[in-house]
């Protein structure tokens, strides 16, 4: 038996199959689920993140990133939003396989 639930959101949602076809079919059942009784009682679905990241980094990394991104013709915002997206998407691929 499989179990899951969504993370990064207070509601609890949870599923369970006993494959993992059957995993990703209760999945979408219980996002679905979750949506419309969201709707049935006038609440707004959680999302699980909002965009925005704060953090502290050393004062040597903060320039490097910083010239990089000046280097890339490109803010640091932008910057480090494509460099994150690369390294989590490096990161997934390696966990698929």
């Amino acid at each position: 038996m499989f179990f899951g639930r969504i993370a990064a959101i207070s509601d609890m949602i949870g599923f369970h199959g006993q494959s993992v076809v059957e995993l990703k079919q209760a999945f979408h059942e219980a996002v679905d689920d979750y949506i419309a009784t969201c709707a049935e009682i006038g609440k707004e679905p959680q999302k699980p993140y909002s965009g925005k990241m704060m953090f502290r980094v050393r004062p040597e990394t903060h320039r490097r990133a910083a010239v990089a991104a000046e280097l890339s013709g490109k803010s640091l915002n932008q910057w480090a939003e494509e460099t994150l997206q690369e390294a989590a998407e490096h990161y997934e691929t390696r966990m698929r396989t």
